[in-house]
């Protein structure tokens, strides 16, 4: 009679489990590509979905140029609607090869040319700095690295680690910057080569980078504020960072729809939603992002943004789009692991 019972029992529950699995969301599905990470990403989708309820947000966090290969993959058949950050090169070469579909936000106006695309398939939502990041528990205040030749130092030898150049939008445009610091393209290749001397490793994701530094693994590396700043103050990481005295990228972090994607209508509303003049200023006092629009209260924006001693690099933005692959290929097949190797190979 016990067996019996018992047999029922599991009996219901796994027609319960049956039932549950077969249960099917009646909500239409958004899919967002991102780099913007976990934090913000869950803060808006349940935000979102709390407003507009029919519409199921699905993100996939992943850098801006692996977000650029998926996009470019699907062209035939999109899966994503909405590509939410990436730097300008990233979002201009998508645009060129008509990847992504013409909108206009509202607020279009506000953003400075040099900061959207003249065609309107892109906007910049955020100016992002690239910074110098160290481990504030391991690397003493006098010690830290102040600008980006620093980081070729000797000390810094087997300390340095980098997040994976070839996925990531944002190593990108800092090695791009790097090359172009130089006089020339090769004097850029060497500085890469030593800066592969100092480098223990390479990342493959920002959050195995977040974890080395972490665990002491190494002590510096080169990434964006934002991130920097959220692992610190939201995470407990013990990282800090220095502006680089020379100057430093501040990519055009953009936001557009996809050409011919499944769900265009919930993108744009997703769009509008997470770029109004209360969210932009929800993501800089929360995320540490700085607005691109030129039409928000400087009041409602948190003090450091008006009180940095941020100095722009002068980036020749196209430029970099047009020769920043060919360059990173190059760097990927002759440099990247084999520093010592290239330098003897051109006599350095």
């Amino acid at each position: 009679m016990q067996r019996n019972v018992f047999g029922l029992f599991l009996l219901a529950i796994f027609a319960g489990l049956l039932g549950a699995g077969c249960a099917t969301d009646s909500r239409s599905t958004l899919v967002i590509y991102s780099p913007h990470g976990k934090e913000m990403l869950t803060e808006y989708e349940t935000l979102f979905e709390a407003a507009y309820p029919d519409i199921n947000v699905q993100w996939i966090d992943m850098g801006g140029q692996d977000a650029y290969d998926r996009v470019r993959t699907e062209r035939n058949n999109p899966v994503a609607s909405l590509w939410w950050g990436g730097d300008s090169p990233t979002f201009a070469r998508a645009a060129s090869e008509g990847l992504l579909a013409p909108y206009s936000p509202s607020w279009s106006e506000a953003v400075p040319e040099g900061s959207k695309d003249r065609a309107g398939t892109w906007f910049a939502t955020y100016l992002t700095p690239e910074v110098i990041l160290f481990n504030s528990r391991t690397v003493a205040d006098s010690d830290k690295p102040l600008d980006w030749d620093d980081l070729l130092d000797e000390k810094w030898n087997d300390q340095v680690i980098v997040r994976y150049p070839l996925a990531s939008s944002t190593m990108r445009t800092i090695w791009g910057a790097l090359i172009m610091r130089q006089e020339s393209v090769e004097a850029g290749y060497e500085w890469l080569a030593r800066l592969d001397l100092n480098t223990k490793t390479y990342a493959a994701d920002p959050t195995q980078l977040y974890l080395k530094i972490a665990r002491e693994e190494g002590s510096v590396s080169l990434w964006n504020m934002p991130d920097t700043y959220i692992q610190s103050e939201t995470n407990g990481y013990p990282f800090a960072f220095t502006l680089p005295s020379s100057g430093t990228p501040v990519l055009n972090d953009g936001i557009a729809l996809i050409e011919g994607a499944p769900a265009l209508e919930s993108a744009k509303l997703f769009y509008g939603f997470v770029t109004t003049t209360d969210a932009l200023i929800h993501q800089a006092n929360t995320y540490y992002r700085i607005p691109a629009r030129t039409d928000i209260d400087s009041t409602a924006l948190p003090a450091w943004m008006a009180s940095s001693n941020l100095k722009a690099m002068d980036i020749d933005w196209e430029r970099l789009t047009t020769d920043g692959p060919a360059w990173m290929q190059f760097w990927d097949e002759n440099i990247k692991g084999r520093g010592k190797e290239y330098l003897e190979s051109i006599g350095k």
